[in-house]
């Protein structure tokens, strides 16, 4: 069993979503970041769609009632483990009586803390996901508060085969504060002139403070309609990382999205880059840039077979470590940028000046 010691700003329990409910007027709710929490989970051993606990900004304080295999993956809200650091990405084991704790968040806005064989959180339309305006999931379907508790279901690996279980940092997504995004165009991109679209990928966009759990509001250049739109349509579905327009502002719809909408919709956020949105915080900047349904759908393929090769190496520590580091995001370096936009195709460049 695990005790939460302090609650954190918003911590909740969630896993992949429900799927196949939104038909009936249930949105899906589930994992910000679906990367992290798969890894996290890859990590411990569980499948990769296993329920999570998902911490926002200031996280919470957990206490360990026995032995536990835990890791954590995503944002670094500078997890410890009685009282000393511990890294992101790397499989531990906790003792009877341990304290983790994940005090604030030096970058990104979301960790996700996977527990070897799982949480005994409530089960809810074939989910454990806490959707909070249903009350549904997780613990009473409400956020974690202090002194909650919550059981353990049985661990699927025996805990002296998990330590030395670790990928490095930018394994798979490199988390950035301000990240290129890549959108695909649709449903209704033919209610935007050419001239809104082209802004749309030539300039930052803002994460303002309305931001939650249901949608990203930013702020930056218009994004025009064409003169026969009023940017309204008959309500229609709505999927995850769809992009809204709203006032010729893009409002991007997240994990407790509503299952419909009648704002008219640019694009859709690819699903291999829907974990950079969920990283970001109030403040922080990103850039749009638009790809074909093949790239998108390429993109989350390869992001889902490296989690699926990387659990095959997992138990070779050796192995597994220059796997991941393999697969590891390139570190920044100087290079100079540019963005050249030729009608409404936009290019980045990078020059590194060579000696």
């Amino acid at each position: 069993m695990i005790t939460f010691v302090k609650r954190g700003i918003l911590t909740t329990i969630q896993d992949a979503g429900r799927k196949g409910f939104q038909r009936f007027g249930m949105p899906a709710a589930g994992a910000m970041d679906q990367f992290a929490m798969k890894l996290a989970n890859v990590l411990v051993g569980n499948a990769p769609d296993t329920e999570v606990v998902e911490a926002t900004i200031i996280g919470p304080s957990i206490l360990f009632d026995e032995a536990e295999a835990f890791a954590v993956c995503g944002g670094d809200l500078e997890p410890c483990l009685d009282g000393q650091p511990i890294e992101n990405n790397r499989a531990y084991i906790a003792k009877a009586g341990s304290l983790l704790e994940l005090p604030m968040a030096k970058s990104g806005a979301r960790a996700y803390i996977a527990f070897s064989g799982g949480l005994d959180a409530e089960l809810k339309m074939g989910s454990r996901s806490t959707y909070m305006k249903a009350g549904i999931g997780g613990v009473q379907g409400r956020p974690v508060k202090d002194g909650d508790t919550l059981g353990l279901r049985a661990q699927k690996v025996e805990l002296p085969h998990l330590p030395g279980r670790y990928v490095p940092a930018g394994f798979g997504v490199a988390y950035s504060s301000h990240p290129t995004v890549r959108v695909t165009l649709g449903p209704q991109d033919d209610l935007f002139s050419d001239k809104g679209k082209t802004d749309f990928c030539a300039g930052d966009y803002t994460l303002t403070q309305e931001n939650d759990r249901m949608g990203f509001r930013f702020s930056g250049p218009d994004i025009e309609s064409i003169p026969e739109s009023d940017g309204n349509i008959i309500s229609d579905g709505i999927c995850f990382g769809a992009v809204q327009v709203t006032k010729g502002q893009p409002i991007v719809m997240m994990a407790d999205r509503q299952t419909t909408g009648g704002y008219c919709k640019l694009g859709c956020v690819t699903s291999a880059d829907l974990p950079l949105l969920a990283q970001l915080k109030t403040g922080d900047a990103c850039r749009f840039r638009f790809v074909g349904v093949e790239e998108a759908q390429a993109l989350y393929l390869a992001q889902l077979q490296l989690l699926d090769d990387l659990a095959k190496h997992l138990d070779t520590p050796a192995i597994a470590g220059a796997f991941a580091t393999a697969h590891a995001a390139p570190r920044k370096t100087s290079l100079r940028e540019f963005r050249v936009t030729v009608g409404v195709e936009v290019f980045d460049i990078q020059l590194e000046e060579l000696d």
